[in-house]
């Protein structure tokens, strides 16, 4: 099951929602970094020091998103990183209730990531050990949290039996709902149509962007797939070639919505960190995943062409 797969960065399960960094500005930079050892102290202190090992740019994009929107301000410190404790101090966000409440998030769905890898692959054992704990301590810490996540993920069994559906989506449907019921659970009387609508965009690209990622995987292990359960192309670039203007709709359709919910919402602080991420960073991710799956198809190629040629 293919169960909020949010993957990447170091450990393997964020890591698509990224600032477009060559034109981030050097104060937005800073904030950035302060937001991600922000969210980091947030984790240990909801759900324990192992738990960090789960720390993602995604729920760090989150904080700084939130916090925004609610008007409650990053309050930034200098400190000591516990994992560099002989360094020197660097610039880090406080961890406040809010920041709290998403380490919470960000146990939650890495557990259930690696839970899903037991369950599907028989892998994973080690790492869902880091996080079992935590996972409890959300569990009974933030039990409305926890009721949201996995009531929402939950649906994604629906969308995936009987060998899966074709709908993108229905297919991405549960994970997008599941950022909106969350973006409510936080904002609280801050939210809107436009913040909850903005979310439910991010939770679908988040998604789509995954599947287009492990498209190539997933074929190869037989492991569901919502773009080859659509289009059934034997590798991402054929998929690209053959259905290119459907992906683009796709992915230019929650462009839109993105853009268009964002500026609807009223943000109290400085905005050009969250339009960097909204407007740049979320169109990079996904043309740097397509343009790796062209060269991952022609590397392959000329691999097997030096193979007849030495035969």
């Amino acid at each position: 099951m293919r169960a909020a797969r949010f993957k990447g960065q170091g450990n393997e399960m964020f890591g698509y929602v990224r600032a477009d960094t060559p034109y981030l500005y050097i104060k937005d930079e800073t904030l950035y970094k302060a937001a991600y050892c922000g969210v980091c102290k947030g984790i240990g202190l909801s759900c324990g020091m192992l738990a960090r090992m789960g720390l993602s740019y995604d729920v760090t994009f989150f904080s700084v998103l939130l916090h925004n929107i609610s008007g409650e301000d990053l309050e930034i410190e200098e400190s000591r990183c516990v994992a560099h404790c002989l360094g020197r101090k660097r610039k880090m966000a406080k961890a406040d209730e809010m920041t709290k409440t998403l380490g919470a998030l960000n146990t939650i769905l890495a557990y259930l990531k690696y839970d899903d890898d037991v369950q599907d692959e028989k892998k994973g054992k080690g790492k869902r050990l880091w996080f079992k704990k935590g996972y409890r301590r959300a569990k009974r810490d933030y039990p409305e949290l926890f009721k949201i996540v996995t009531g929402d993920l939950s649906r994604q069994k629906e969308a995936e039996k009987d060998g899966g559906t074709e709908s993108v989506d229905f297919a991405a449907d549960a994970t997008a709902l599941m950022l909106a019921d969350v973006s409510d659970y936080i904002l609280k009387d801050k939210a809107t149509a436009c913040t909850r609508n903005l979310f439910y965009a991010l939770g679908k690209w988040i998604y789509l962007t995954d599947a287009l990622d492990d498209y190539d995987k997933d074929v190869k292990s037989g492991a569901y797939n919502v773009f080859y359960r659509a289009f059934k192309e034997k590798n991402g670039k054929e998929l690209l070639e053959k259905h290119g203007s459907d992906a683009d709709y796709i992915f230019n359709s929650l462009f839109y919505d993105i853009r268009e919910n964002a500026a609807g919402i009223r943000f109290y602080f400085n905005r050009d960190l969250t339009d960097n991420v909204l407007l740049r960073g979320l169109l990079a991710k996904t043309k740097e995943i397509k343009n790796k799956l062209i060269a991952a198809a022609d590397k392959k190629c000329k691999g097997c062409k030096k193979t007849k040629q030495n035969v």
